[in-house]
């Protein structure tokens, strides 16, 4: 076989395998990571919504129960048309889950990872309402499930974008959380929606109406310097009007990439 026609069949090989990618939904990509990474998934149910639930098989330390949630993922197809399946196309959580040695969950939203199409779940929850209090009645749920279940005597919740967002409104919900650590998170909805000419988030509830975190939980938000989503300044606002809460900027990094160099360190591992 010639070099030229070998090089022609790995094009071809390429092609077909990117072709077949593209024909797979979000949701089957996340299990597909999943399953690579040999996480267990799980579906479980909340508080009127189902979850899907990705666990490893690492030991607690310290107690703890580390919590992923993803972000937004695509609420719109284009602006103010909602998109049929929200599910993020690209699961920077589940990535980062990965470098994680300590017992963790990734716990999925309602009506994201393909439950969509469940009888409770309407484009509201994943546009408007993202952030409303069925949102994080039902995700409160699971999570203590979650932590009840691990027999963890702490949460430590992690988020990304609007999952950073759920991440703080929901640790002063649940009285063991200790940590929370955000990246590029929204966490001034009214300011966010002016900055980008987004309709405001009916419904939702906004960190920065929300009272700080109580006594002895540890919070830390992170955003990149390149991130034009969540631009450093909102980020630095927004924490500054929840009582100063500390804020860190990662160089070199935008809203969903390169958090790994960073997360090596959020959880404890060396770089």
């Amino acid at each position: 076989m010639s070099r030229s026609h070998g090089l022609s069949i790995l094009a071809i090989g390429v092609f077909l395998g990117v072709a077949l990618d593209g024909c797979t939904t979000p949701a089957q990509r996340s299990d597909r990571l999943a399953q690579r990474l040999n996480f267990t998934k799980a579906i479980e149910a909340g508080r009127g919504f189902r979850h899907v639930v990705y666990r490893n098989t690492a030991p607690l330390r310290g107690g703890a129960l580390h919590v992923y949630i993803e972000g937004d993922g695509t609420p719109y197809w284009q602006r103010d048309v909602s998109a049929p399946d929200p599910t993020p196309r690209d699961p920077v959580m589940l990535r980062l889950m990965a470098l994680d040695p300590s017992r963790s969950i990734y716990l999925g939203r309602p009506c994201y990872s393909a439950l969509y199409r469940d009888s409770p779940c309407n484009a509201v929850f994943w546009t408007l309402r993202r952030y409303g209090p069925e949102v994080l009645g039902s995700l409160e749920a699971v999570l203590r499930a979650e932590s009840a279940s691990a027999g963890a005597s702490s949460v430590e919740l992690f988020g990304h974008s609007g999952g950073g967002t759920l991440a703080v409104l929901l640790a002063q919900r649940v009285g063991n959380v200790t940590r929370v650590v955000t990246l590029g998170a929204n966490l001034d909805l009214a300011a966010w929606c002016r900055l980008h000419g987004y309709s405001p988030l009916i419904g939702s509830l906004d960190p920065v109406d929300e009272q700080p975190l109580r006594a002895g939980v540890e919070i830390q938000h992170w955003v990149g310097d390149r991130d034009t989503n969540t631009p450093p300044a909102l980020v630095l606002s927004a924490a500054l009007m929840r009582g100063g809460e500390p804020v860190r900027i990662a160089a070199g990094v935008d809203h969903s990439c390169c958090w790994e160099p960073v997360w090596r360190n959020v959880v404890g591992q060396e770089q």
